[in-house]
């Protein structure tokens, strides 16, 4: 399945179902929200099931409707660091040995068409495609041997990042937190459609030509060590989001640099998640 958060003209935020082109509301389902399907899962998705064999629904032209953010307001947003080598390297930054995680906030979480507004005080907007999963069943001390039964889907992300304030101390938290630093979607890609999340390719499009280009093959540390290594220090609970870190071909290591700039349209593009395009415009 496809979950999606969609608007219709002067209504409220609903979670849908895409497939061919078309989007179902599942409130008549009743689901008032996509965390509310995750955190019921997997008994929501065979109630999902059964509503669209039993219900005739025409559902609505995908175009005809605003996609949101999958998840507007997640309980939290974990990103690994340097976690493709050809990323580490380019940067000129070690192999990490452990994990390297931050955290983004709410205020970061914008859906796919949504601007990215290039902050006044930076000088130095940068892209990063990542692959994301989300989790479903939560837990802490998860063994990496179970993640299957802990990973609820997958969809893009792009980890947008000032990297003025990011390099300006050790600690990266302010460079990815200014508003909107967190395009998600367009979709949540359920996670029995991925047969193997760690084959996929992935790639970010820059005014349509390709800056980044790689696989989640070479992810350092792959989801299971990822979810065993979180879930020792924190629980992780339904609906979080943890994206992957991003490959090599960022702004930052082209010659002269490439920031983002006003104008621009920036395409995360991921083998089975579909794609996430977002403009980007000046802060007002």
């Amino acid at each position: 399945m496809k979950l999606a958060t969609f608007l219709l003209p002067g209504g409220p935020a609903l979670p849908g179902l895409v497939r061919d082109g078309r989007i179902y509301s599942l409130q008549p389902a009743g689901f008032g929200s996509v965390l509310e399907i995750i955190a019921s899962a997997p008994a929501s998705l065979d109630r999902i099931r059964r509503f669209l064999e039993t219900v005739p629904d025409p559902g609505l032209p995908l175009d005809s409707v605003t996609l949101l953010a999958p998840l507007p307001r997640p309980p939290k947003i974990l990103c690994a660091g340097l976690n493709y080598r050809d990323h580490a390297a380019e940067a000129k930054m070690e192999i990490p040995q452990v994990p390297t995680i931050f955290s983004k906030f709410h205020n970061t979480i914008i859906g796919p068409g949504a601007t990215i507004f290039l902050p006044k005080n930076s000088k130095k907007p940068d892209y990063e495609a990542e692959f994301a999963f989300v989790i479903g069943t939560g837990g802490r001390h998860i063994p990496a041997s179970e993640w299957r039964s802990h990973v609820f889907g997958y969809m893009c992300f792009n980890d947008v990042s000032a990297r003025d304030f990011q390099l300006a101390t050790s600690q990266w938290l302010m460079g990815k937190t200014f508003d909107g630093f967190a395009p998600t979607g367009p979709w949540i890609t359920t996670a029995d459609e991925i047969a193997d999340p760690h084959a996929l390719d992935i790639g970010l499009f820059l005014n349509g030509e390709r800056m980044q280009a790689s696989n989640t093959r070479e992810m350092i540390f792959k989801i299971p060590e990822l979810i065993e290594f979180i879930s020792s220090v924190l629980t992780l609970e339904p609906g979080d989001i943890v994206a992957t870190g991003t490959p090599a071909g960022v702004g930052f290591s082209k010659k002269p640099p490439r920031w983002l700039r006003p104008g621009d349209e920036v395409v995360v593009r991921i083998e089975g998640l579909g794609e996430l395009r977002n403009p980007v415009a000046a802060e007002p």
